[in-house]
């Protein structure tokens, strides 16, 4: 991810704004409880936590992401927002962290995964880790690219093909590994197909 990321976490976040739909909604609907605590696992360069803390500013974020050079790139975002003391970072490998090494959290309100299970390749595994992650009453959030199933054949083939070029790899079995989440832990899944299937979102609820 660092060899990745080293250069182009300094133009992330003005390339990805046309094609990352449905961030944005994803943020607007997360509604965390007044004191509640939000966990972005990939946060990146800390775009969607900056704009989740301002959208909700009665709640506590965190952040984890492997590589150390998007988390330097979302430290200095965060701090130039003014937001250091409502946002906390950490290095941690999104299929296996200890919340309450990293924070001092156990289980979160809220748990959002935007665009990040297309570049794990254990996704399943960053499925399953951020549900665990939840506290009663909590919902993990999902947005990423689906699979262009209302949209022509040749915008699929070229954009799988472009997206490949970054280690980029929509899961056309999301929504089975949604329910199958939900299922094994007890939790109410939701799918949906966005924009002709440009992107998915999903959650898992707790309670």
């Amino acid at each position: 991810m660092d060899a990745i990321y080293r250069s182009q976490r300094h133009i992330y976040d003005l390339t990805r704004k046309y094609y990352l739909l449905g961030r944005d909604a994803l943020i607007a609907g997360i509604a965390p409880p007044p004191g509640g605590t939000v966990l972005e696992v990939g946060c990146g360069t800390g775009r969607n936590l900056i704009a989740a803390a301002r959208a909700f500013p009665n709640a506590r974020y965190f952040g984890i992401d492997i590589s150390a050079a998007m988390l330097e790139t979302a430290r200095a975002k965060i701090a130039a927002a003014g937001l250091s003391h409502r946002i906390e970072l950490a290095q941690g490998d999104a299929t296996a962290f200890n919340s309450t090494a990293l924070f001092g959290v156990a289980a979160f309100d809220r748990v959002f995964q935007s665009y990040t299970l297309s570049m794990i390749p254990d996704w399943q595994g960053a499925l399953r880790e951020g549900a665990s992650k939840l506290a009663p009453g909590g919902r993990l959030d999902i947005v990423d690219f689906g699979q262009q199933e209302g949209l022509p054949r040749p915008f699929q083939v070229m954009l799988f093909a472009w997206l490949a070029k970054f280690d980029v790899t929509p899961r056309a079995t999301l929504p089975e590994a949604v329910r199958a989440a939900a299922r094994d832990n007890g939790l109410t899944g939701r799918f949906a197909s966005l924009r002709r299937g440009y992107a998915w979102s999903a959650s898992l609820s707790r309670g």
